[in-house]
């Protein structure tokens, strides 16, 4: 199968890149011939204010590019990861006209929330969530704090909806967790267009022994990640080493924090290669996940039940369909230091079940979160998307 891989990479790398390079050397092992069609934001730096809005919504220079990349590969199928900002939604309506079908990735909530996230001021929000026009967004500069960029994206959403481009344009929809899948729906997704496929890990790190005598925290240091809620919990936790990795803005702010607090037990390590990260994970004793949105499908908690290690996290949206409590780990209240705290010293005084709870999220992944299994719900997506043409 020839299959289009299509990419809009954002200014700072995160796990949708990740995700489509997997699934790109996915492809290619398993024999398909994939060709890749890839955009930056960071393309946008210099361009003209009205230009890059204009873009956003109707990129003639990236449909006419697409089409003549059609034109020449011939492909059976087109797999959007994102198109935003450069690519733009434009790219579905070249294959439509060259009668390819399109199948698009919903890693996070764009298509229903100018900000992606369903969250704002530090809670969850869904204000714009079933609006023809997503004006609440706008109101509140939902979009890196501004209302002018915000209504660029709205003005996106809000003309592709009266085109009925997400209702018509797109053969089908690949939504993380079942609870994404619910929530495209209340925002007007055609519910027979949404499929379910997680996403997975490849290669397999393996089981690791989990000898560590710590807790382990990865992810991006930013407010949406919640990273401040263990910091407040390990006020009560002094007793239970902490490392946290990864980098962002509160970066500052948590080592100003651990040193204020003097939480001696806490390390912050800051960014390392996943090598290193996968490590860790097969030495610690429990991952934290204290993420305060509902999160698209992180590949923090797959790889982190690939190395056979429990999560602890925020009993709220996808992390609450992945992680089963009791079983593959613990859930806390979101945002809720004392909560979270009371079950880390749970965890920590038990650690026979702790390390049941690290087999069972070993056996998840085996049954769920594999490259094979991921593959072959792929194929069947690619079927059905070209059943629809």
């Amino acid at each position: 199968m020839r299959i289009l891989l299509a990419h809009n990479h954002y200014l700072q790398p995160g796990g949708e890149d990740v995700v489509f390079e997997v699934e790109k050397a996915l492809l290619e092992r398993m024999g398909h011939e994939v060709i890749p069609f890839v955009e930056n934001n960071a393309r946008l730096n210099g361009m003209n204010p009205l230009k890059a809005a204009t873009n956003t919504v109707w990129s003639r220079e990236s449909k006419e590019r697409l089409a003549r990349l059609i034109q020449e590969a011939k492909p059976d199928v087109a797999h959007f990861h994102n198109t935003f900002l450069m690519i733009s939604p434009a790219a579905y309506y070249a294959c439509r006209e060259a009668g390819v079908p399109v199948v698009q990735t919903l890693h996070n909530y764009r298509l229903i929330c100018p900000g992606a996230l369903l969250m704002r001021d530090g809670r969850v929000c869904e204000d714009c969530v079933g609006k023809a026009v997503p004006w609440p967004g706008v109101v509140h500069g939902c979009w890196r704090g501004s209302r002018l960029q915000t209504s660029v994206v709205t003005a996106m959403l809000a003309v592709h909806r009266l085109m009925r481009t997400w209702t018509e344009k797109v053969d089908m929809y690949i939504a993380l967790t079942e609870f994404a899948r619910r929530k495209f729906i209340e925002g007007g997704l055609p519910a027979e267009k949404i499929v379910v496929k997680p996403n997975f890990v490849n290669p397999d790190p393996g089981e690791g022994q989990h000898q560590g005598d710590y807790a382990l925290f990865v992810g991006r240091l930013s407010p949406e990640k919640g990273v401040r809620t263990p910091l407040r919990a390990w006020r009560r936790l002094k007793d239970v080493p902490l490392r946290i990795m990864g980098d962002g803005p509160l970066m500052e702010e948590i080592q100003a924090f651990v040193r204020r607090e003097e939480l001696k037990g806490v390390e912050v390590l800051g960014r390392r290669p996943r090598e290193e990260v996968l490590r860790l994970m097969q030495e610690a004793r429990v991952l934290v996940f204290p993420s305060e949105w509902y999160e698209g499908f992180p590949m923090t908690m797959a790889e982190a039940f690939a190395c056979g290690l429990s999560v602890i996290a925020s009993r709220l949206g996808a992390m609450a369909e992945i992680v089963e409590d009791g079983r593959t780990g613990l859930l806390f209240k979101p945002g809720d230091p004392e909560d979270l705290a009371e079950k880390v010293k749970w965890a920590w005084r038990h650690p026979k079940e702790m390390a049941e709870m690290g087999r069972e999220a070993r056996r998840e992944y085996e049954t769920k979160y594999t490259a094979e299994r991921n593959y072959e719900m792929l194929m069947q997506i690619y079927q059905r998307a070209l059943g629809r043409k």
